[in-house]
């Protein structure tokens, strides 16, 4: 089959890899019409992540139709069309019956903090992902759901992790009616964050970035209002001063690793890869929030220690939150949303690729090319 292939930072191309097989009685095996590249796929491909082996084929975004399953497998059937939350989960275990599914206990045995992602690392499970024609999916019962008939396909391959981590980004603020709610981040899962601060009642919604068109993107769809860093003296200074000095009510971090803006976060997060990725906007919002105020984190970063400013967490009273969005969890009501039009998460999609051009997809989205906000591969199955 063709899949993408890591080759070593900034490096993907497309391989003819071995399908894969049912390793065991719950599996499935998904032939892929549909997988998107993440932002998070960036700190793999730029070499943030460690133990991001050559040869992995990545992608934790995808649907598929359901090409075989294992004699334990109940509740899908082979043809059906299923979208797979990036979560791996077990569905047994005692996170995952609290419905803390990216936290599964049993899915990923090389750490004792995330569960099992597709894609992502052997920090993550060391699973292979999506970007491919067929994907090995375990836990076939808990994961995988059946599209219903009347979502369209585009709609469906974002329900698999941009609309529900956009979402909980939200859900985790505590955001309540007349708040003003600041998102670091116009990317994929920025721009949905601060869509879904509405939801929540924000009386105020900005949106810090530094790509134009990103922000005007922002600025449409959300809707919010979007600034560049890059024409304010110091983004924490312009927040508590838009603010009455108070500070925003609540502080969304959806950059993670990769942020832009300051020097020495960079040198040390980026370059030298001496800490779990660059902090800046995890400053930011630390410092731009009220006191007693709420930081969501769903930007990504590496598993060792990073720098941030603790003793303003402490100081100012601050709540932290940070997680994987438990995809299934949010599912039910994401999927009423975007049938009634509250959501609409098509309209994030710029790019529609081929699978086998997928290097020049990660060059394109990397390197903020061609207006890119959200890139969808198209497998040869698929375009027929």
């Amino acid at each position: 089959m063709l899949a993408m292939n890591y080759r070593g930072p900034k490096r993907v191309r497309i391989d003819n890899k071995q399908l894969p097989e049912i390793l065991h009685p719950q599996d499935a095996i998904v032939r892929v019409t549909r997988s998107c590249i993440c932002g998070s796929d960036l700190h793999l491909y730029n070499g943030s992540v460690p133990d991001t082996r050559v040869g992995m084929t990545f992608g934790h975004e995808f649907t598929g139709v359901v090409e075989q399953i294992g004699s334990q497998v109940q509740k899908i059937k082979v043809g059906d069309k299923v979208l797979v939350p990036f979560n791996i989960a077990c569905g047994k275990c005692v996170f995952c019956q609290q419905e803390l599914y990216g936290n599964c206990h049993e899915s990923n045995p090389e750490a004792t903090a995330v569960g099992g992602i597709y894609g992502y690392s052997h920090t993550a499970g060391g699973y292979n992902g999506g970007q491919a024609e067929y994907v090995r999916v375990p836990y076939a019962d808990v994961g995988p759901s059946v599209i219903p008939d009347w979502m369209h396909p585009d709609d469906a391959v974002l329900m698999t992790d941009v609309v529900p981590t956009g979402y909980q980004a939200a859900e985790m603020g505590g955001i309540r009616k007349g708040d003003t709610v600041v998102v670091f981040g116009a990317g994929p899962i920025g721009i949905m964050a601060a869509r879904c601060a509405w939801l929540f009642g924000a009386r105020r919604v900005i949106v810090i970035d530094y790509v134009d068109y990103r922000l005007d993107f922002a600025r449409k769809y959300a809707p919010c209002e979007a600034y560049d860093f890059r024409s304010l003296e110091d983004p924490v200074v312009f927040i508590k001063r838009t603010t009455d000095w108070m500070g925003a009510d609540v502080c969304i971090d959806a950059v993670g690793a990769e942020a832009a803006g300051s020097a020495l976060q960079t040198l040390l997060g980026r370059k030298l890869l001496l800490q779990g990725g660059s902090a800046t906007a995890l400053h930011w919002a630390i410092n731009a929030v009220k006191k007693g105020g709420i930081v969501s984190i769903v930007g990504v970063y590496g598993p060792i220690d990073t720098l941030i400013p603790i003793g303003n967490v402490v100081s100012k009273g601050l709540t932290l939150r940070g997680n994987q969005a438990s995809v299934k969890r949010l599912l039910p009501r994401l999927i009423e949303h975007v049938r009634t039009g509250v959501l609409n998460p098509k309209a994030l999609i710029t790019h529609h690729v081929p699978l086998e051009e997928v290097s020049d997809a990660y060059r394109i989205f990397s390197d903020k090319l061609d207006g890119c906000i959200k890139t969808v591969l198209i497998p040869p199955s698929s375009r027929n």
